[in-house]
């Protein structure tokens, strides 16, 4: 890498730097403080493995909660020649992923783990911007100080931690020709729930009270929530209740739960033990009255809640999440029942779910990626007796070979390089009573397969690097998308730990062969945030459910997820989704299952059928057709050319996307 240091000559000043705005014109005055030249090349200064494996540790909690938001807006911006970045509060790269085909080969480094974007080493850009002014913060194009990063175009939100300070960075980049105005606002919604995750973890043990002026903003990103002591004194609270309450974090710190809702602890007790209904109607000291939802996390407080809610006969008290809120209140698909929906197949998964659950019987779930694994295992958890105790999720493909043991086990102060201070309590411990979800359970190492198998059969816990075994009572559920019989085959499973995980083994189907799409649509629909934040209720038109009936859904939930949020965005007043509502793509998919050999309808001609493999055969069948003629063979198929060009790319193996749940 060439050194960035000054030359003997004076930094050169952008001569065009009037028409800027004044924050960049700001930033870009800070860029010739430190002495950069507008002509030097980058240097991205980028760390070894070990030292960004410390970092990452050091990060951990923010990587957590901020992998699985960058994996859900990926997929809202995939082919748009973007790439989503995660940096620490210096602007270090931590994590990327994306499309970074507009990179050149000598480029890629830059957006690379590792890499540093601070302004210090990079002048002007989003990332080191946004830190330097604490605001989100795009850079186009030209405005970017080094001549060299032009040719991107970047968003860019700070993160916060739940004290206000200043964690890290998401941050989206790509060609400054294809920048799209709406990139900005979901990043910035992107980084509202890694925030609401953040917080909600880090006050589990506390009084939070989640509120809204509007009952129809509860459960969504735009709800208020602070945190108290459960004397009531102030711990903190997120972005939009510093808004309702029209006061930053500091001056709230001199509030306490009496001067800010008008209640004290006891008093709330109180209301909540004397009326059923959900949510409360509290009053602000400003006058405003909202709907609020409120949870105790100490176990006295809670029991007692919850002892008055059975006495009034509701046999199933809300189950919580270890994020801190009533698990119903944000997801109402968190149960059995609402689960089962009127397809047979599910219905007999429910079924013999239902006769395990509270047993101690390991449950295996199978099924394609995205049939919904990990919902499953947090309605099994809800419905049974440990709903009120943790369920942890752990995708084991998630998470980097060399960190999955410390993850899984925690560890003692000093056991490795980098280890933190205190050392850290594991996943295994944290469920300690409650549910451990092992996601891509086929994923796991080897060797750590042993270590596994070992605290399932003595149900004890050795943290790396300490010689005290401690006892844990979890139930176990794990998932996987692969053929695990296949994989003990080669010697890739244990089959030891095989028979040990499936006391109870069920396959989730994939959305084409399920019967129940027209009731789990509006489910969908009802259940999307931005839906619930619209205050009003979607429809489907006739004809588009049909057309929904008649595709594969190669990505299962998933696939109709994003389609559904996509023409949610997109609906007129009336609500009703219609076909001009819905992306082409999607007619694409269904003009080429259509032109398939044999395949006049995809749904019963070809059951079991990927949709791309149906795409594949019918381009083939047409370029055959017209000689090789690509542009002849997209009007044949009532298709653009760029369709045919995209289909024609390698479809990713199944074993190399990560199960979505």
């Amino acid at each position: 890498m060439p050194d960035p240091t000054p030359q003997a000559a004076a930094p050169s000043r952008r001569p065009e730097a009037a028409w800027l705005a004044p924050s960049i014109q700001k930033a870009h005055e800070r860029s010739q403080t430190f002495g950069l030249d507008t002509s030097m090349r980058p240097d991205y200064d980028v760390l070894s493995a070990a030292e960004l494996a410390l970092k990452l540790e050091q990060s951990r909690v923010l990587c957590t909660h901020a992998l699985p938001v960058m994996e859900t807006l990926h997929e809202q911006i995939v082919n748009t020649q973007s790439m989503i970045v995660l940096t620490n509060a210096d602007g270090l790269v931590l994590h990327s992923i994306g499309d970074d085909d507009f990179l050149q080969r000598a480029e890629k480094v830059a957006l690379r783990p590792g890499a540093n974007w601070a302004e210090e080493r990079q002048g002007t850009n989003a990332i080191g911007t946004a830190i330097a002014e604490l605001s989100p913060t795009v850079v186009h194009g030209a405005q970017h100080y080094l001549a060299a990063n032009r040719f991107l175009t970047c968003s860019s939100v700070p993160i916060l931690d739940p004290y206000g300070d200043l964690t890290g960075v998401l941050d989206v980049t790509g060609d400054h020709r294809s920048y799209h105005r709406h990139t900005m606002a979901l990043a910035r919604m992107s980084v509202q729930m890694i925030e609401n995750h953040l917080f909600s973890s880090a006050f589990r043990g506390t009084l939070q009270i989640a509120f809204h002026g509007r009952p129809e903003f509860l459960g969504t990103l735009m709800e208020g929530i602070a945190a108290f002591t459960c004397d009531g004194r102030f711990l903190s609270a997120n972005r939009s209740a510093q808004f309702q309450l029209g006061l930053p974090l500091a001056a709230l710190r001199a509030h306490t739960l009496s001067s800010l809702f008008g209640l004290t602890s006891p008093q709330l007790v109180d209301r909540l033990r004397s009326s059923s209904d959900q949510p409360l109607s509290l009053a602000l000291s400003n006058g405003t009255v909202v709907c609020a939802n409120v949870e105790f996390r100490r176990p006295a407080l809670a029991e007692d809640v919850g002892q008055r809610q059975a006495a009034r006969g509701d046999d199933h008290p809300a189950p919580r999440n270890d994020a801190g809120r009533s698990i119903l209140a944000s997801n109402p698909m968190s149960r059995l029942s609402y689960l089962d929906t009127g397809d047979p197949q599910v219905a007999a998964v429910i079924g013999k779910v239902r006769k395990v659950i509270g047993k101690d019987i390991p449950i295996l779930i199978t099924g394609e990626t995205g049939t919904g694994k990990e919902l499953l295992a947090q309605a099994i958890h809800n419905d049974s007796p440990r709903r009120s105790a943790p369920f942890v999720a752990v995708n084991c493909a998630s998470i980097p070979e060399t960190l999955i043991e410390s993850e899984l086990f925690g560890y003692e102060e000093g056991a490795f390089t980098g280890a933190r201070r205190k050392g850290a309590i594991g996943k295994l411990l944290q469920a300690n009573g409650g549910t451990l979800f092992l996601d891509e359970i086929g994923d796991m190492p080897y060797p750590l397969q042993v270590r596994l198998l070992r605290v399932l059969q003595e149900r004890l816990v050795n943290p790396l690097g300490s010689t005290k075994s401690i006892p844990i009572d979890v139930a176990i559920i794990c998932a996987t998308h692969r053929d695990l019989r296949g994989m003990i085959a080669q010697n890739r499973f244990r089959e030891d730990l095989y028979y040990r995980l499936n006391g109870l083994v069920v396959k989730l189907p994939p959305l084409r062969e399920r019967t129940d799409l027209a009731a789990v649509v509006p489910k969908l629909l009802h259940g999307e945030p931005v839906n619930r934040e619209a205050g009003r209720r979607l429809s489907v038109a006739d004809d588009v459910m049909g057309l929904f009936e008649r595709c594969a859904w190669p990505g299962n939930f998933r696939q109709l997820g994003n389609l559904l949020r996509t023409a949610a965005a997109m609906v007129d007043a009336d609500g009703e989704i219609r076909r001009e509502h819905l992306p082409d793509d999607f007619f694409d998919d269904l003009r080429l299952t259509a032109a398939a050999p044999g395949a006049a309808d995809a749904s019963t001609a070809m059951p079991g059928a990927r949709l791309q493999d149906v795409a594949a055969s019918a381009i083939a069948s047409a370029i055959a057709q017209h000689g090789g003629n690509v542009s002849a063979a997209a009007r044949a198929l009532g298709v653009s050319r760029n369709t045919i060009y995209r289909k024609m790319q390698p479809a990713p193996r199944e074993s190399d996307l990560p199960d979505g749940g």
